[in-house]
């Protein structure tokens, strides 16, 4: 693959405000890893201490309705990211998230963003400030989508 992994990281929106070098220092921080058709990433309720940026393949997020069935919500492709929130708080994961492709991704661990902030302070509000911006749009559309199934005002 002839795309360096600085370069792919400027396409993942959360990056989208650092430069090349700034990308380069990041990188450092960061690994890959692949997973097979079924594969899951993480599943709810589990602990969560890393995020995930897609390079290539798509991903299943899966909530279980109020019936206990599961229902995916949305399929991530290249470019998307899985599990920011992970990097903020200490909480559970969410969603289930599943391979319905064979996928690469980057990783990035809470450590590793840590490791970030103390080394890289600048770099690190930037990607705070990504992140910060991805789950605002983020929550506009849930509003959007949970304003549709509620009943109008009398």
């Amino acid at each position: 693959m002839s795309e360096s992994l600085a370069d792919y990281l400027g396409q993942v929106p959360i990056f989208s405000n650092l430069t090349l070098p700034e990308l380069q220092t990041i990188e450092k921080y960061m690994f890959f890893n692949k997973v097979e058709v079924g594969e899951f990433v993480f599943k709810e309720g589990e602990k969560g201490d890393y995020v995930c940026f897609v390079m290539h393949g798509a991903l299943d997020v899966i909530k279980l309705n109020q019936h206990a069935k599961p229902v995916v919500i949305t399929t991530l492709a290249k470019g998307s990211s899985i599990g920011e929130m992970a990097l903020i708080d200490k909480l559970t994961r969410s969603a289930s998230v599943r391979a319905c492709t064979t996928s690469g991704l980057i990783v990035l661990t809470r450590k590793g963003f840590e490791m970030i902030l103390k080394l890289h302070p600048e770099i690190g509000i930037k990607i705070l400030k990504g992140i910060a911006s991805l789950l605002s749009i983020n929550l506009r559309k849930t509003s959007d989508k949970l304003a549709e199934f509620m009943p109008p005002l009398a």
